[in-house]
């Protein structure tokens, strides 16, 4: 069985993490991995219903997500994580809390994301009908130390997940895809990244 990781996605709202976070999960899906993603919005609507967007109830959803990304890696899956997750203190709770976590800085000017705005957002926070969206009228701390920054802004979305899988390659949490070209069945790939990485070559 691999070991199980969590890759964790943090940007503001429309920067294009659910997009980004989706590829990532197909590549690794057809590299063998167990993969689950979860979805900030959908995890507010099954896991979180009724929190609202104190900095309380955004640190709640955001520690559930990490809670099932802690179950999700230490049975072998990969937990994929996209959601906003503004507070830097939180992440570095997450962090230290589930171990094997990469976190992906997804970078996007607020402008350009306010020109996206899927859902909407933005054009509702101008119009007053809601407040307290991340980067505008209430903080989005930007991680100091992520094991990835993408910039949407600049980059397709392919070469954003390609950038993504390329740091999981160099971290050693997925082998390149080269091995798996090489003829080598799963479990004879398993063996050789163990081999390889006891005698520290990797």
């Amino acid at each position: 069985m691999n070991e199980g990781f969590t890759v964790w996605f943090t940007g503001l709202t429309a920067a294009g993490k659910t997009t980004v976070a989706r590829l990532v999960a197909r590549e690794l899906l057809e590299r063998g991995f167990r993969v689950e993603l979860l979805d900030g919005d959908e995890v507010r609507k099954n896991l979180s219903q009724g929190l609202g967007f104190s900095r309380e109830d955004r640190d709640r959803n955001v520690l559930r997500i990490g809670y099932v990304c802690k179950l999700l890696s230490r049975n072998g899956v990969v937990a994929i994580a996209a959601a906003v997750s503004p507070y830097r203190e939180t992440r570095e709770k997450l962090r230290a809390d589930i171990g094997n976590f990469v976190e992906v800085y997804v970078s996007c000017p607020i402008q350009v994301c306010s020109e996206r705005d899927y859902k909407g957002i933005y054009k509702a926070l101008q119009e007053g009908r809601i407040s307290q969206v991340s980067g505008l009228d209430d903080p989005y701390e930007e991680p100091q130390n992520p094991e990835v920054i993408i910039r949407t802004h600049q980059e397709t979305p392919e070469e954003s997940a390609a950038k993504v899988i390329t740091a999981l390659e160099e971290l050693g949490y997925v082998a390149p895809k080269d091995l798996g070209s090489l003829g080598y069945s799963e479990e004879e790939r398993l063996l050789l990244e163990k081999r390889l990485s006891e005698l520290g070559y990797i």
